[in-house]
């Protein structure tokens, strides 16, 4: 049965703002999740992207700071994300939901200015921090930051903080955290699987009979892959996938309802960064309306501030098209993508599915495109065997998109 958020004991104040962006019954993992941090347990959970996996644990460890006396010595809430675009979009949900109390909150990432984030730090003692690990790690090892008094931990995109390129800094930001506190802590992620726990309970120091005491906990929102979104394959040659894919979004944007275009707001993926930044260039020379996210442009760094214009411009829909790797887009909220297309598939079947999921958000439905050559066909079909997916053979034929015709 669908309960509510009161009937589940969230304090009206957080309700009400909800209400502002019609958000009245709480998902399958909210219902699940927000009792247990409620009740002070610490708990792994699993839903798929989109089913409001950011809600179910700020609604209730707000709800218990706003309590009297709830706050106590600051920081008492942290949250720990792998991307900085991640750890935004969770400082404007918590900013969303403060708006009028007088909870103070801090975002500390990396491409800040470390002075200016100190100064900030100095000035208003947030009472809750989020950011990613290795500036956190920064900040503490200066005892900046302090964690005597944590009461919730949270990482979020776990999967993401365990992997091998951000375990050590994971690992060392825990153990700095469970030296100074108890807190209860929450790990979550579309893709938590055993080995990600397994990785989580060393980073954590949580051992013997302390493992029964953390529960895992996974949605039945599970069929989102497979009910919600649609999944394309386009065959192309490797030297024409540029070309595929500008005509593709031709065809996209030429579908038209009544004498209306059709919107298109597409995320197009690739593994690697550089190869992001060629495909973005290629887009902007034939005019198409396009950004990037990811970390370097050639050989010289992006900047903080030059991806976050480009997440606004897409966010706003100045543009139509943001190119990106799986690292930058990991986690992303970004309402009303209508189309995720995919220069090449990924080896590891999480990959895709985090790839999915930034689109059929929010009960929408969506489309995932896959654009390849005839080796990436080959590993599209084992990937749809191994998801339970049904992957539909689409081409390009004069401007349309069409069902390939048997010869």
């Amino acid at each position: 049965m669908n309960k509510n958020f009161e009937q589940l004991g969230v304090i009206s104040g957080f309700i009400s703002r909800l209400e502002e962006r019609n958000i009245k019954e709480a998902t399958d993992i909210q219902q699940k999740i927000i009792p247990r941090l409620a009740a002070g347990e610490s708990v792994f959970f699993a839903s798929a992207t989109g089913t409001g996996k950011t809600f179910a644990y700020l609604l209730p460890v707000l709800s218990k700071l706003t309590e009297p006396n709830g706050l106590g010595a600051a920081p008492c809430f942290l949250i720990a994300a792998p991307t900085l675009e991640l750890c935004t979009q969770i400082k404007n949900e918590l900013d969303f939901l403060l708006s009028g109390t007088t909870i103070r909150s801090s975002l500390l990432i990396g491409s800040v200015n470390l002075d200016r984030q100190i100064e900030n730090l100095r000035k208003i003692r947030p009472d809750i921090i989020v950011g990613n690990p290795n500036r956190l790690l920064v900040l503490a090892k200066k005892r900046l930051i302090k964690f005597n008094n944590l009461r919730f931990f949270v990482l979020d995109e776990a999967d993401r903080l365990v992997s091998d390129e951000m375990l050590d800094e994971t690992s060392e930001l825990c153990s700095i955290v469970c030296r100074n506190a108890q807190p209860v802590i929450a790990a979550c992620s579309a893709t938590m699987n055993k080995k990600c726990m397994d990785k989580l309970f060393v980073a954590l120091h949580i051992r013997g009979n302390k493992l029964n005491e953390i529960a895992f906990i996974e949605s039945e929102d599970h069929e989102i892959l497979r009910d919600k979104i649609e999944h394309w394959a386009i065959y192309t040659e490797r030297r024409r996938k540029d070309q595929t894919l500008r005509s593709l979004l031709a065809a996209l944007r030429g579908k038209t309802s009544g004498k209306k275009k059709t919107r298109v707001k597409a995320l197009v993926f690739t593994s690697r960064g550089d190869e992001a930044s060629i495909v973005l260039s290629r887009l902007q020379f034939h005019h198409v309306s396009a950004a990037g996210l990811f970390g370097k442009s050639g050989k010289k760094p992006v900047s903080g501030q030059e991806r976050k214009a480009a997440l606004d411009a897409f966010r706003n829909g100045s543009i139509e098209v943001l190119v990106s790797t799986d690292l930058a887009a990991r986690g992303l909220d970004i309402p009303g993508i209508t189309h995720v297309i995919a220069l090449d598939v990924p080896s590891d079947s999480e990959v895709y599915i985090h790839r999915c999921g930034r689109t059929a958000r929010a009960g929408k439905r969506g489309v995932m495109v896959t654009i390849g050559d005839e080796t990436q066909m080959h590993l599209l079909a084992s990937m749809e065997k191994k998801l339970k997916i049904r992957v539909k053979p689409k081409e390009l034929y004069e401007g349309k998109i069409c069902v390939p015709t048997m010869e």
